[in-house]
């Protein structure tokens, strides 16, 4: 059987009967809020180099692409390449242009795939890239930490 439990504040889930009183966790939710964090990354057109935005991103895994304002890519001189069709929080599919930019985070550089975003919204770093640079978020002390993804 499996079941489902809740001790100091995260959710567990367990597969066996009751009386094996087994708590292997199959996966883990987190009930209270994580927080959310700030990170300073540099992004330029692919291939350039030359012209470097600064941005005060919010890391967001919830996200799975980074979301830049769109007159912030236009400016400079990012090219739409698609549309990406995306869910929102409350469900509704919307589609918005994508591109591809070069992207400094953390010392290391590389291209990442980035969503045009609405003009007034805030900037989210993504899981996307976050993956892409070996990335992943230490809630407790909201930052990035370096991480060793699996290749079988």
């Amino acid at each position: 059987t499996e079941g489902v439990g809740k001790s100091r504040g995260v959710f567990w889930a367990h597969r066996g009967t009751p009386d094996e009183n087994l708590e292997t966790p199959i996966f883990l939710v987190y009930s209270f809020y994580m927080g959310t964090f700030r990170e300073q990354i540099q992004i330029s057109v692919l291939n350039d180099g030359q012209t470097l935005e600064t941005i005060d991103a919010v890391v967001d895994t919830g996200a799975a692409y980074t979301w830049i304002p769109s007159p912030v890519l236009e400016k400079m001189g990012v090219r739409p390449l698609r549309k990406q069709k995306l869910k929102i929080a409350n469900g509704d599919i919307i589609e918005r242009d994508a591109g591809v930019v070069q992207i400094q985070l953390r010392g290391q550089a590389g291209p990442t795939w980035v969503i045009f975003g609405d003009p007034s919204s805030e900037s989210l770093l993504g899981a996307i890239t976050l993956e892409e640079f070996g990335l992943g978020v230490d809630p407790l002390n909201k930052t990035l930490i370096q991480v060793t993804y699996l290749q079988v």
